[in-house]
């Protein structure tokens, strides 16, 4: 990633939603300061464009009205100048509590530091802030690519020329590289032709872009291993255009409703992804920060598990929607990660 520019913001610009104004009444049976109400925290995003990342918001806000808390969210535009600025405002708003969704961790250590240093309680999801104060809240990446790619050998065989869609520097998708690679070492029998990739306010357009450039000078590639859902969309794009749908299986990590509607549409080349249901983690992490905040034991390493979905269970199953699949797969709409007999966790 490029070294940022001198930051020329002021805090006092960067806006913010006010989502939930807590009523002060507080829980009952919970310790302080939530026996009360009223506890201020920030939700401060990398990136809020994209499926995911909304519903992600939206378990974040349920959980947080759940708990009464008066939350903030400061919506992610892919800049890390304007995120730093964005956690010095919620800093002088006197908030209790900090969420960080992804972003650049060398951007992000001296801004949380000053965070902490004032008593603030902060969780990360999926950017390693490595400090040993901050909770990490994952998905358990490398469990994820796993089974994605459990599945690649299932339908592939363990011979193919692959593509691979990868941008260095996100935590998760640094993860999910992890696996790939040791994949890759352990199967001589994949060849990896192309890599491309771009996270942007665009993701999977710009990706589209890369793809169709990369499947039409590799067009012996039969395998593209795309290891978030936008990537994904951007490949399934490019292969349309080019025709080649048929004779190319996409790979994936993440879902979201549209992501359903075009794994399981009539000749889609998106066979299959491994997902956790981005609202539960939402909700994990804003638990997280209710649980820091009280004073109670809070696990450095926070994972929500994963599940495999093919194309073939999503449409045996009749699923359409990600309400259809928190129903009928009840483990999507769950998680036990960062829990207390005080906290409400009914919130799907």
């Amino acid at each position: 990633m490029k070294s940022l520019a001198r930051l020329a913001l002021s805090a006092a610009v960067i806006p913010f939603i006010f989502i939930h104004g807590a009523k002060a009444d507080g829980l009952s049976g919970a310790p302080a300061p939530f026996d009360k109400g009223g506890v201020k925290v920030a939700l401060i995003s990398y990136i809020s464009a994209g499926d995911f990342f909304q519903a992600y918001q939206a378990g974040a806000e349920a959980q947080a009205k759940a708990l009464d808390i008066d939350l903030r969210i400061f919506p992610g535009r892919q800049d890390a100048a304007e995120q730093r600025e964005q956690i010095l405002q919620a800093i002088n708003l006197g908030v209790s509590g900090i969420v960080i969704d992804h972003g650049l961790p060398e951007s992000l250590g001296d801004v949380v530091q000053q965070a902490l240093d004032k008593g603030i309680k902060v969780v990360a999801f999926d950017v390693n802030l490595n400090n040993p104060k901050i909770p990490q809240v994952e998905q358990s990446d490398h469990e994820l690519a796993s089974l994605a790619l459990e599945q690649v050998v299932k339908d592939n065989g363990k011979s193919f020329n692959a593509g691979y869609v990868y941008v260095a520097g996100f935590a998760p998708l640094d993860r999910r590289n992890e696996v790939w690679d040791k994949f890759k070492s352990e199967n001589a029998g994949v060849v990896e032709k192309a890599r491309f990739g771009n996270v942007s306010d665009t993701t999977a357009t710009s990706t589209a872009d890369q793809a169709k450039a990369a499947l039409t000078a590799n067009p012996d590639i039969s395998v593209v291993f795309a290891p978030y859902d936008e990537f994904a969309r951007g490949v399934k794009l490019a292969a349309n255009d080019l025709g080649i749908s048929k004779k190319l299986k996409i790979y994936s990590a993440d879902v979201s409703t549209a992501d359903i509607q075009e794994i399981t549409e009539e000749g889609s080349p998106w066979v299959a992804t491994v997902a956790t249901n981005p609202a539960v983690v939402g909700a994990v992490s804003i638990r997280a920060a209710a649980l820091e905040i009280a004073g109670q034991t809070v696990p450095h390493q926070i994972t929500v598990k994963p599940t495999l979905l093919t194309q073939e269970s999503l449409r045996a199953a009749g699923v359409k929607t990600i309400e259809d699949l928190a129903q009928k797969i009840p483990a999507f709409s769950t998680s036990d990660a960062a829990t207390a007999s005080w906290i409400p966790d009914k919130l799907f």
